[in-house]
């Protein structure tokens, strides 16, 4: 099969999972609405960066390991596990001590205190790094589009930036659609209640990616 074609199916199956509501969707969502859009975009980044070495392991080979290894499988697992239910725990208890009076919450030195994009970059290359689904997505899936006899590496890395630019352009939107929010969202009540639903959904992923095999 020709390089375009399989170039244009691997764009509609991983065009399909960008759209697919997930995690980084909620993540993005609740960091743009409250209006910190410079650490939003580092989530975006940290994600794609994510992405990118997912698809340059797997191009080299290395993530079979996690289809192979059971102890490194579940290493992996464990890991984004107790990561995602600690992110999401510690947004539902930052509303508790902000309704307490412990935490900043005038809207504007608040914003500014975590509206960074390094802090966002790392929370976004933590989450997709430690969650080991996404790298059997890519051993069971990329090599299904690379040719036969096309470069294995340079391809497999070719074939992940589109998965990138995919996810950058759905991000846009994400971030631009929750502007519309951010007016609203200005309201500490309002601030609270979405940290709450985001930390319960956070913490849900990681008890579903810790029962789950």
């Amino acid at each position: 099969m020709a390089i375009g074609t399989e170039l244009w199916s691997f764009t509609l199956v991983v065009g399909l999972l960008t759209l697919t509501p997930g995690l980084d969707t909620a993540l993005i969502l609740r960091t743009a609405a409250l209006g910190h859009r410079r650490r939003a975009w580092g989530v975006v980044l940290g994600i794609q960066t994510g992405t990118l070495l997912w698809g340059a392991l797997t191009s080299l080979g290395l993530t079979a390991l996690l289809t192979a290894s059971q102890l490194a499988y579940e290493a992996l697992r464990w890991a984004g596990a107790v990561y995602l239910m600690w992110l999401g725990a510690r947004m539902v208890w930052s509303t508790v001590r902000r309704t307490r009076g412990t935490a900043v919450d005038d809207g504007v030195s608040w914003a500014a205190a975590v509206d960074t994009l390094g802090g966002g970059w790392r929370q976004g290359t933590l989450t997709n790094l430690l969650n080991p689904k996404i790298g059997v997505f890519y051993v069971a899936v990329l090599p299904q589009f690379i040719p036969a006899g096309a470069p294995h590496f340079t391809t497999g890395v070719l074939l992940a930036c589109v998965h990138i630019l995919l996810g950058v352009l759905w991000s846009t939107a994400l971030i631009y659609c929750a502007r519309v929010l951010s007016g609203w969202l200005q309201r500490p009540s309002a601030r609270r209640a979405l940290d709450r639903v985001t930390g319960t959904v956070i913490v849900g992923f990681g008890i579903r990616l810790a029962v789950t095999d």
